[in-house]
């Protein structure tokens, strides 16, 4: 089992580039989301689903919490919560915390068991854009580096030679639409089973947060 020192890691995107008209822009509103994470998973044939956890939206729902929970049963989550704030200026703001997350769906095939004992993700709005972070604290079952790029991939791979990944973690994990329009997602950590096929399939994802100038 491998360790990593205490990891905080910071990705921003400003400026993005505006896909709506002036009269529109003045129109929308910024806003928001976030939730502690969520799962959508198949192991053996057996599912597990989690819808986002403690979710909390701009506006709508300023806060939510969430006391420990088990989804299926090899992934849990530890105490979190989310805040959704709209900002004297207009603006918004997205903050996401929690701890002691734990995966343990490639144990049975071989692998690791993922840990995390804290993580963090969030997002601001801006004028014309929208910057996000997030923050792992004690991750075991990986190495993560000391300082995670963006969209920073670690490939668990097959039990034997050849055989297809395990699985593909996504740390700081920055979701842009294409043209970009200033909004942004960030996901502290995004866990992809058997990507190539095998066994197990969908996504685990660990503290997440969303940010649109004007509008998701």
């Amino acid at each position: 089992m491998k360790r990593a020192r205490r990891i905080v890691a910071a990705a921003t995107l400003f400026g993005a580039v505006v896909a709506v008209p002036a009269t529109a822009q003045a129109q929308a509103e910024a806003t928001g989301a976030g939730s502690v994470g969520a799962v959508d998973i198949t192991v053996d044939g057996v599912s597990a689903h989690a819808d986002p956890i403690a979710p909390c939206v701009v506006d709508t729902t300023a806060e939510g919490r969430t006391d420990p929970i088990t989804v299926g049963t090899r992934t849990k989550y530890g105490l979190g919560s989310t805040t959704c704030t709209r900002n004297a200026d207009g603006t918004a703001s997205v903050k996401v915390t929690g701890q002691r997350f734990e995966t343990s769906v490639l144990q049975q095939f071989g692998g690791p068991v993922i840990k995390a004992r804290t993580f963090g993700a969030g997002c601001n709005t801006t004028a014309n854009g929208s910057n996000g972070y997030m923050s792992l604290g004690t991750v075991t079952g990986i190495t993560v580096p000391q300082n995670i790029p963006p969209n920073h991939v670690i490939t668990i791979p097959g039990a034997t030679p050849g055989a297809p990944p395990m699985a593909e973690v996504v740390l700081n994990e920055l979701v842009v639409p294409v043209p970009a329009d200033g909004s942004l997602t960030t996901n502290a950590m995004h866990i992809k089973l058997f990507p190539q096929g095998g066994p197990a399939s969908g996504d685990i994802l660990v503290g997440s947060a969303s940010c649109s100038p004007f509008g998701l």
